[in-house]
């Protein structure tokens, strides 16, 4: 019989003695250093070996026992249990083996779509899609959830409605009804994590794979890919002066859903035509296909007066309102919300609740009360001037700083500004000098479809509100400097037809 060598087993006073027993013994027994039927000693014995209390030693054993590498007799001893032989050490992982450890195709369309991970850090100049944050009230917020915790009662902290809560989607319901003229029912208004959940929803339960769905060529790319994750097609349609060219849209019978931003087009910041908002309702209507709405910053507009929802004007029942509140309070609460026509709210509703139930019950309730005390009304003019005073630096550094020659950009609506530039080369080069200075900017290539032909243009998007005036000015100023070679910059002609490129020298 094997005997027990204790040389090797020494115990470091500053970590917890017990694992290292277990440790020590467990690696020798699976290295084979302590083969089957080798007897351990008692514990009691081992105790004094190692110099450590018995019930300690005990306690490893019994640890021990629980995996299966030691068994014991009643009255002859603890001996080493036979072991399984190890499987043998897996291959290191190579570029081939790591793509095919998966063999699902959704697997298959995440490596094609790319893992879509947003930037870490706090906000600076010009990350897109944040709002103003640092005017949100957090007293007042910590003051209604420290209330909420206060008078929570049994049925607030079990399982919930996975439409959303009562109270919050009546909220939502009277605020668009008075802000957005959209007029519904609270009964169809679902409560999700963002609105980026909303698009996946409705591709899950609208699409089967090989349909098609049509989306805005360039267009918002997290859209995108929640819908091609169903196996759906993506048909792109060219963007104008008007939105997406609704002539081109294409009748095929797979053809069952349109995903469209007709408030302020991501990333170009067009809004789509009253002509072209009814040609768009018709071709639902008679293929009775789907539109998805996305209703992502409607609330920020400095010019004009904003054409109504397409949800307020179909007539058929055809158009999903997909609208979120991270460009209005802040993106990390991760609620945002659709409005769906009735006889889709109970499906919508059963498939997320299989997907992962409800959204936080305290989030929604603290939020419903933040509607009903009149705050959230309050924080929208709020962020509204907000948004416009930073607008309105960043067109007055542009005015003065000129960066690249580029003309000062257009901004009616939204949270973002679209910079067109001469090609694609020069898209890059702004992007990377912009990075070396530690400025974010969004190529226009991102926003493209992969299998869309190579544009003649480029351009970069600029989020203008997540920093402060002072932060704006100086990025425009530090972005001039790094992007100093003028470049011949074409401008943007928005004629009734189409968004022209005209070359023209800039001095």
């Amino acid at each position: 019989m094997p005997i027990f060598d204790p040389t090797g087993l020494v115990i470091d006073r500053t970590r917890p003695i017990g694992l290292q027993i277990v440790d020590g013994l467990r690696t020798r027994i699976r290295a084979g250093k302590l083969p089957a039927a080798s007897r351990l000693p008692a514990s009691r014995e081992l105790a004094q070996l190692l110099g450590v209390s018995r019930s300690t030693v005990l306690s490893a054993y019994e640890q021990l026992y629980s995996e299966g590498h030691l068994t014991a007799t009643v009255g002859d001893g603890t001996y080493v249990a036979a072991q399984t032989p190890p499987p043998a050490a897996p291959a290191i992982a190579t570029p081939d083996t790591a793509d095919n450890a998966f063999h699902s195709q959704t697997a298959a369309r995440l490596r094609a779509l790319g893992d879509g991970i947003a930037r870490p850090g706090p906000p600076r100049a010009f990350r897109a899609g944040i709002p103003a944050m640092d005017g949100f009230p957090f007293d007042t917020w910590a003051r209604l959830h420290a209330r909420y915790w206060r008078h929570t009662s049994s049925e607030q902290l079990g399982y919930a409605d996975a439409a959303g809560d009562p109270a919050l989607r009546a909220r939502i319901a009277e605020y668009l009804s008075g802000a957005r003229g959209l007029y519904c029912r609270p009964e169809q208004v679902l409560v999700t994590s963002g609105a980026q959940q909303a698009i996946a929803l409705c591709a899950q339960m609208l699409l089967n794979p090989g349909d098609v769905a049509v989306v805005e060529n360039p267009g918002y790319p997290r859209a995108a890919a929640a819908i091609a994750l169903t196996g759906a097609r993506l048909h792109g349609v060219d963007v104008d002066a008007q939105g997406m060219q609704t002539d081109a849209l294409p009748t095929g019978r797979r053809h069952r859903l349109a995903y469209v931003t007709p408030s302020n087009h991501y990333p170009t910041g067009v809004t789509l035509s009253l002509p072209r908002r009814l040609a768009l309702l018709d071709w639902a209507r008679r293929g009775r296909r789907w539109i998805i709405e996305d209703d992502y910053d409607g609330e920020y507009r400095y010019r004009g007066v904003p054409l109504p929802p397409l949800a307020s004007l179909d007539e058929r029942g055809r158009t999903i309102y997909v609208g979120t509140l991270s460009k209005m309070l802040f993106p990390g609460l991760r609620l945002g919300y659709m409005v769906v026509p009735p006889e889709l709210a109970g499906s919508l509703a059963a498939l997320r609740n299989h997907l992962d139930r409800h959204c936080s019950t305290s989030e929604q309730v603290v939020l419903a009360e933040f509607f009903a005390q009149g705050h959230f009304q309050r924080h929208v003019r709020r962020m509204r001037r907000a948004a416009k005073s930073r607008r309105d630096a960043l067109l007055a550094a542009w005015e003065l700083y000129r960066p690249g020659g580029v003309a000062t950009p257009v901004i009616d609506a939204g949270l973002h500004a679209m910079l067109w530039l001469p090609s694609l080369a020069e898209e890059r080069r702004w992007v990377r000098a912009a990075r070396a200075a530690d400025i974010e900017l969004e190529p226009l290539e991102r926003f493209w479809l992969p299998a869309s032909k190579a544009p003649s243009h480029g351009g970069v998007v600029l989020g203008f509100a997540g920093v402060d005036e002072d932060a704006i000015r100086e990025a425009v100023q530090t972005l001039a400097e790094v992007v100093a070679v003028p470049v011949k910059m074409d401008r943007i002609c928005k004629s009734d037809s189409a968004l022209r490129i005209d070359a023209e020298s800039v001095a």
